[in-house]
């Protein structure tokens, strides 16, 4: 059997100006990264009217037993073009972390991929390492203006902005900085974020523009002053220079699936540690040019399709006309305590024991926000009939459809079920409800900590431990009280604790620290044990990868 990679590699990606034309691109809208991918000029899209479909692709909690969204998405997408649908894709970049860490890749897999697979696993078109630069320019110019006299009196002990690298590496999350001596900086405690949860890709995965840009990266709050009142990347005199940086990474790259459908692949924020969403120029720019255009949201329901609802949604007036919830049975069985080890085998009580964590998340879809839902069983060898029809049955007295999909084995001709239904979904079902959010604009920030972990998580409430409480009423004072909440969580449960699987009740989630991301636009409370800068495991699959003496890499997955 044929890895990710190798099948990749086996396929002739088509010149991206063909894929391009599919879009009703032109050879000079494009700014061509050697002859596969591209940059798309804005030009090209942004005064057109948003015409297309908008199908969101989430998921159940992930377990170890891999549930595969992204996978589904690229399948899917490709399913809608074999239906004559001009369908258009819209991904987020991964993050090098997880490529070198656990998780591996995150451009599909089997037969629903997008290519160049190996490009957009590792470096791309650089857009995460111009974030990370701009990141850095940031605190660089913050401990300059401290060396140099300290003229907004910023107190060194309060600040939050942190340096950082698109890399999983324990070592850096709390660091001594600014030694040996007078001429190297001002000493104080320091630490790195992974690139993918400094507050520069919230606000580039935000912003509708550059301009936009701008602006945000000037709101961001980067320090305190020993008065305690905020201080900006704008006192600083930051956003034009983090702007320049920007200005190319800004513009969304086009790329194809193995089967040619265009894709946009474009900011890459992790779900349970930021809002965990491709960027709103990506996905705007898809709506503008394609009829359908799918997209999907990091981890489960809980985290990704929240923050993809309740804050993308709300900031960039989107609407969803369908949603995609994926599960495995092998992972349902998993959340109702099969071991990993025999998840193989069929197993009916552990399948229905889990099934309540899949049922939650489609209950949410449609009676929290109001969207027409479908479910997707991504298809193994070893799911027996009488499983996937207890699911069936479990789904449709819940009012989903579920379809089998077999995209990873068969590529866009094993999504062609599931993409009639969302067909249907778009153009067919009836709209008896319209979309809401979680919760109200303009409420009190327990309010809606208390909506996401009632009406989303299952929960009782939320907790804030006394730092928080303070921390809450301080934002409340600065003007900051109404911002949308984005929820830094364990992504394998809906309680803030990772063994608690399946769909637990009566637990309450402690919020053990609240900030402001003023330029993205948002509140992040913390959770748990949850961390902004993830460590390797034991056995990194950065281990097996390698380049042959010809340059082709092997073992990326």
């Amino acid at each position: 059997m044929l890895t990710d990679i190798e099948i990749a590699q086996s396929v002739k990606a088509r010149p991206i100006q063909e894929i391009a034309a599919k879009l009703g691109l032109a050879g000079e809208d494009l700014i061509p990264y050697g002859h596969d991918k591209a940059k798309v000029e804005p030009s090209a899209y942004q005064d057109k009217p948003r015409k297309g479909k908008l199908i969101l692709v989430t998921a159940i909690n992930p377990t170890p037993a891999g549930e595969g969204k992204t996978t589904t998405s690229v399948g899917l997408a490709d399913a809608l073009s074999r239906l004559g649908k001009k369908t258009c894709l819209a991904l987020r970049e991964p993050s090098l972390g997880p490529v070198f860490g656990v998780k591996g890749g995150a451009a599909g897999g089997g037969y629903a991929q997008v290519i160049p697979m190996e490009d957009i696993n590792l470096h791309f078109t650089g857009d995460f390492h111009a974030i990370g630069a701009a990141n850095n320019l940031l605190a660089a110019m913050l401990d300059n203006h401290i060396q140099q006299g300290n003229a907004l009196d910023i107190d060194t002990k309060n600040i939050p902005w942190k340096r950082c690298v698109d890399m999983n590496d324990r070592q850096l999350r709390s660091v001594i900085d600014g030694l040996g001596g007078r001429m190297q900086g001002v000493p104080r405690e320091d630490g790195f974020d992974i690139t993918v949860a400094s507050e520069v890709m919230a606000v580039f995965c935000l912003a509708s523009d550059l301009s936009d840009l701008k602006t945000r990266l000037g709101r961001m709050v980067v320090a305190y002053t020993r008065a305690g009142e905020p201080v900006t990347a704008h006192d600083l005199k930051a956003e034009g220079a983090m702007a320049a940086l920007l200005k190319d990474a800004i513009k969304p790259n086009l790329v194809q699936t193995l089967e040619g459908t265009p894709s946009f692949i474009h900011g890459g924020p992790f779900a349970n540690i930021a809002h965990g969403c491709n960027s709103v120029i990506a996905t705007d720019a898809a709506l503008k040019l394609g009829d359908y255009v799918v997209t999907e949201a990091g981890f489960g329901a809980d985290l990704g399709a929240e923050k993809f609802l309740d804050i993308k949604c709300r900031m960039a007036g989107l609407t969803p006309d369908a949603v995609v919830v994926v599960a495995t049975v092998r992972a349902l069985k998993h959340h109702g305590g099969a071991a990993k080890t025999d998840l193989g085998k069929e197993d009916l009580g552990a399948l229905e024991r889990g099934l309540p964590n899949l049922l939650r998340h489609v209950n949410n879809i449609k009676n929290t926000y109001h969207l027409p839902c479908v479910v997707a069983i991504n298809a193994f060898p070893t799911d027996t009939p009488a499983e996937l029809e207890l699911v069936e049955k479990k789904c449709r007295e819940m009012g989903a459809n579920v379809a089998l999909s077999e995209v990873w084995a068969k590529g866009g001709e094993g999504g062609e079920t599931l993409g009639r239904e969302v067909i249907r979904l778009c153009e067919e079902e009836p709209r008896l409800d319209e979309f809401t959010y979680a919760y109200e604009d303009n409420t009190s920030i327990q309010y809606k900590l208390n909506a996401i972990v009632g009406r989303v998580y299952g929960g009782e409430k939320a907790l804030l431990t006394p730092k928080a409480q303070k921390q809450a009423q301080r934002l409340l004072e600065l003007g900051f009280g109404d911002l949308p909440i984005c929820m830094a969580k364990t992504q394998y449960s809906f309680s803030d604790d990772p063994a608690l699987l399946g769909a637990p009740e009566g637990f309450d989630v402690t919020v053990r620290d609240l900030k402001v991301s003023a330029g993205a636009g948002f509140l992040v409370a913390l959770t748990g044990d949850i961390m902004t800068m993830p460590g390797l495991p034991k056995c990194p699959a950065a281990e097996k990868i390698d380049v042959t003496d010809d340059g082709k890499i092997v073992g990326l997955f």
